[in-house]
């Protein structure tokens, strides 16, 4: 399975954030091989409103690949699913529940999870999203699934991230620990504007760079949170089911889009 995988395109109305989303979609369609999947780990739109996720729409839906979205802490949980998810059938949650998805893709249960708190830059898992996780895992028996949610639940190693990365992560660790790691291979993210991989649970953690702007990692020269005259970036990722006793192996590789 080939994963393409972006994050963070903040649009906002402006002419600089639809451009940086376009560039980025073009390049997607323009691949000789299209992934089975285009992951979009949230923070799609930039302040939550029925006019940015219409955009948001219009956008996903011009990609050649399916579109899997799922909520950052920029998004609205009830604009997201009245516009961003109008096409697909109700779940019957309310409006403000979290937005936690299942799609089964080359062999893959991907799982879109919502670890946001509304109103709130840091991330978590709730109970309700937690128990849906352990039922949709017991529930697949041994079909491999990928996690896919906004924030990073280990480190990364700046001081505004690690404060608004997923907090209580134990609890989600513990889930994992009661399953092999051939049937949870790996876990990604978004939320970091950065090209970022780690470990979790033992599992890899792989992060998206962002499509709006780039980290400024503590070391780095500059001014502001982020760069952003860096241009976007992309991940792919490659699932080999093949390799089931590498834990059905996952490579990733990065790109930017000119």
């Amino acid at each position: 399975m080939l994963l393409a995988h972006i994050s963070d395109l903040h649009l906002d109305g402006t002419d600089r954030a639809t451009d940086r989303a376009t560039r980025v979609v073009a390049y997607l369609n323009s691949l000789t091989r299209q992934p089975d999947a285009v992951l979009v780990t949230g923070d799609i739109a930039d302040h939550g409103t029925p006019d940015e996720y219409a955009e948001a729409a219009r956008l996903l839906a011009g990609l050649t690949a399916p579109a899997l979205p799922c909520p950052g802490n920029h998004d609205d949980r009830s604009a997201y699913r009245k516009v961003l998810l109008a096409g697909e059938p109700d779940d019957g949650a309310h409006p403000t529940a979290p937005v936690n998805r299942r799609h089964h893709v080359a062999g893959y249960a991907l799982l879109l999870c919502d670890s946001t708190i509304p109103g709130e830059d840091a991330g978590r898992f709730d109970d309700e999203t937690l128990d849906w996780l352990a039922r949709t895992l017991d529930d697949l028996g041994d079909t491999p699934a990928i996690p896919a949610f906004h924030h990073p639940p280990a480190t990364v190693h700046h001081p505004y991230l690690d404060s608004t990365n997923l907090t209580d992560a134990g609890r989600f660790a513990r889930l994992l620990a009661e399953r092999p790691v051939d049937n949870v291979p790996a876990i990604l993210t978004g939320h970091a504007h950065t090209a970022m991989s780690s470990t979790f649970a033992g599992r890899p953690l792989l992060v998206a760079p962002g499509v709006v702007s780039t980290l400024r990692l503590p070391w780095e020269s500059g001014e502001g949170l982020t760069d952003r005259a860096a241009p976007p970036g992309v991940a792919f990722h490659v699932l080999d089911e093949g390799d089931r006793g590498a834990g059905g192996r996952i490579t990733t590789h990065y790109r930017v889009v000119p």
